[in-house]
């Protein structure tokens, strides 16, 4: 039976560096044996069709194949459909009365304990918040992401120690709910 998934690749075609065309990743994809094979933006994001493997030997062979092809290591989350479609109707926030520019997700490669961010007075960032979903984070910075001081602090190495983390926008995040549909 075949499942269609979303790759999420992380830190790639930033700042000029990293540089990941999509038509070259779409390619390499299909390489693997995936189908219908569609890319998002230029920020990381790719949808498959996949009859074999499951989300962690799918991430797997899909970092492989980038930093064969590409020559440099990227990390690669990948979740079902119904995984994303769950992220979006878990929401905690009032999705749909607010910019998609106020909403992120931070989509993490295993589950993350609250104790993780047990440190983090709440109080000290309103009207910013966040809350934990199932191995991921969303994030309400009302101002965006670029002016967001819990952002940082959220996106800090020891916070995320141990997992892969990889954020996107809301309307990334609906948009890839909506290109893994069957």
């Amino acid at each position: 039976m075949a499942t269609r998934y979303a790759a999420l690749l992380r830190g790639i075609n930033v700042g000029g560096s990293r540089k990941v065309p999509m038509a070259e990743l779409r390619t390499l994809l299909e390489g693997l044996g995936l189908q219908d094979v569609r890319t998002h933006l230029q920020s990381g994001q790719a949808v498959f069709t996949a009859r074999h493997g499951d989300e962690e030997s799918l991430a797997a062979e899909t970092a492989a194949a980038v930093e064969r092809h590409f020559g440099f290591g990227v990390d690669v989350i990948v979740r079902d459909h119904a995984y994303l479609k769950a992220i979006v109707d878990d929401c905690p926030f009032p999705a749909a009365d607010l910019e998609p520019k106020q909403l992120h997700v931070t989509y993490f490669s295993a589950p993350v304990e609250p104790e993780r961010f047990a440190g983090i007075d709440p109080a000290a960032y309103l009207p910013e918040k966040f809350r934990l979903g199932d191995r991921a984070l969303y994030l309400y910075a009302p101002d965006g992401l670029g002016r967001s001081t819990l952002a940082d602090l959220l996106a800090r190495p020891r916070l995320t120690k141990g997992v892969v983390a990889t954020s996107r926008n809301w309307n990334t995040v609906t948009k890839l709910v909506e290109l893994t549909a069957a």
